[in-house]
């Protein structure tokens, strides 16, 4: 969704009390790093890479119904045992967040935000990939709430067996 879209989402939502919206007010990238250690003879092996993707998501607050949100990921390359690439993005944006309960704006910021940044932070690793001299690496869509209820449960489980460990 583009931002026009979204901010005229926003406004059309606005005066409806009650009514959780979500709106754009900024995109960026806040950090981009990209390391090839073993160039220039990594250019002439050969092979399958082993290709590893990482998430990490946080949002924090910045006032007056302002997130902050950063999707950070990162996508390693192996050959073998020699480490082929290694970038990771920081893509980040700030996001008005209006009528949404407390109780559920962790799993709003945690789902919402990272799934409006993950096609921006898609777009500058496959660019970054391209420029450091290797094949594109295209991140497949990722269900951010899924990912969301299942690190929840871990936790849950988590916190089950220490109470069942303390007893």
């Amino acid at each position: 969704m583009n931002q026009d879209a979204t901010r005229q989402d926003a406004a059309a939502n606005e005066g409806q009390p009650g009514t959780p919206t979500l709106s754009i007010e900024k995109i960026y990238v806040k950090d981009v790093s990209v390391e090839v250690p073993h160039a220039p003879e990594i250019f002439l092996e050969r092979g399958e890479p082993q290709i590893d993707i990482q998430l990490n998501n946080i949002a924090t607050s910045l006032g007056n119904h302002l997130f902050n949100a950063v999707l950070t990921v990162t996508v390693s390359a192996k050959l073998g045992e020699k480490a082929l690439f290694l970038v990771e993005v920081h893509q980040a944006g700030i996001f008005r967040v209006m009528n949404v309960p407390p109780q559920e704006l962790e799993a709003f910021l945690a789902i919402a935000c990272p799934n409006i940044l993950q096609p921006y932070a898609r777009e500058v690793i496959s660019d970054v990939i391209v420029r450091a001299g290797f094949p594109s690496v295209l991140l497949q869509p990722i269900n951010f709430e899924a990912l969301y209820f299942a690190q929840k449960q871990e936790e849950a489980k988590k916190r089950q067996e220490g109470t069942t460990a303390e007893g």
